[in-house]
């Protein structure tokens, strides 16, 4: 049985979080003495000069009516990696808690992991890139806090099982943690709507693939109110500056235009799979959910490096567990797809 109270660090249950001047006043004003703002303005086109929404409500508001969950569900963090950084301070005590990765997988669960002095234990997925269940409760212990499941997953780029993340969802009594970076180019339908089911899931998601925000850093969390007041306690105050609050706004009222991209790149994703089979150089195209395909090639590292000559840039992830010889390509515009393609036509096989 799930009990947050229970996993929950006891100096995070003893924190008093730093209460900014927006914190302690709710509304709107005419006149703003509380924050030792410069009152004359700034020297930008923009008036940049209050501190902005320390909960950011407007956006949060505006993605309850997108996704169909409350916006009290919502944390909003500087990149997803906010938000895993945060789990882990929250949740895992340095060099006693544990936390469980799927490798191949992405990165920064294992860099935070490590920043945090958090444990480390491995289940690697298997040959099909599923979850090995098995290899997974074996890592499990006392002391294992948290679970991270990235699908679809990078790099591979394949969703996972839904009914093996239920398995794990339903027999751990810690955090199960999906990552749905990628969720919005995949078949398979977001765990968001089961947040109610589940007491122990933070669903992440974030505005830099599908959206095409990547700069502006603007990662979601979804989770049950208790555990959304946790992230609100360690958070910085103002971790959303007002420039990404106001941008995400005007992004998030064009929901039209992003399905049509995302419908573009699925369409370039099968032209692009459909031509990289043909070539003699390509071992295997892996099935994909995600705006990238995993390319098994001859020889990824010559076949990047020669890539590089004529500027094209992918990432060379050979030396990845279960991804030898394996780039991992970006689905492009058209014309970067065909870029892409007439130079590795001009590549021999070895």
């Amino acid at each position: 049985m799930f009990d947050l109270d229970s996993i929950l660090r006891d100096n995070i249950k003893r924190l008093v979080p730093y209460s900014s001047a927006r914190d302690e006043f709710k509304g709107e004003a005419s006149v703003y003495l509380d924050a030792n703002e410069n009152s004359f303005g700034s020297p930008l086109p923009v008036n940049y000069h209050r501190y902005p929404d320390p909960l950011q409500w407007k956006v949060k508001y505006r993605l309850a009516e997108i996704k169909g969950v409350p916006p009290q569900n919502i944390f909003l963090g500087n990149g997803s990696d906010e938000a895993i950084d945060i789990l882990y301070r929250a949740f895992c005590r340095p060099g006693i808690d544990n936390v469980v990765l799927c490798p191949p997988t992405y990165g920064m669960y294992e860099v935070s992991a490590n920043i945090n002095d958090v444990i480390v234990r491995k289940a690697s997925l298997t040959s099909e890139f599923q979850l090995d269940l098995q290899a997974i409760e074996n890592a499990i212990d006392e002391n294992t806090k948290l679970i991270f499941i990235c699908s679809p997953n990078n790099p591979t780029a394949n969703a996972i099982n839904r009914q093996d993340i239920e398995v794990v969802l339903n027999n751990f009594d810690g955090i199960v943690v999906i990552d749905e970076a990628y969720i919005n180019f995949s078949r398979q339908k977001s765990f968001i709507q089961e947040l109610t089911e589940y007491p122990n899931l933070v669903v992440m998601q974030t505005l830099s693939k599908a959206w095409g925000l990547a700069a502006l850093r603007v990662g979601m969390a979804f989770a049950s109110e208790d555990i959304i007041n946790v992230f609100n306690k360690i958070k910085p105050p103002y971790n959303i500056n007002q420039a990404s609050q106001e941008l995400a706004l005007q992004a998030l009222d064009n929901i039209d235009q992003v399905n049509n991209w995302i419908k573009e790149t699925v369409e370039e994703r099968a032209k692009l799979e459909a031509e990289l089979v043909k070539l003699p150089i390509v071992e295997q195209v892996y099935p994909s959910d995600a705006n990238f395909l995993l390319v098994k090639t001859v020889d990824a590292k010559g076949i990047y490096n020669r890539l590089v000559q004529d500027g094209i840039i992918v990432r060379d992830r050979s030396k990845v567990e279960l991804c030898a010889g394996s780039l991992r390509i970006t689905i492009g515009t058209p014309e970067e797809n065909i870029t892409l393609l007439n130079t590795l036509k001009t590549i021999p096989a070895k």
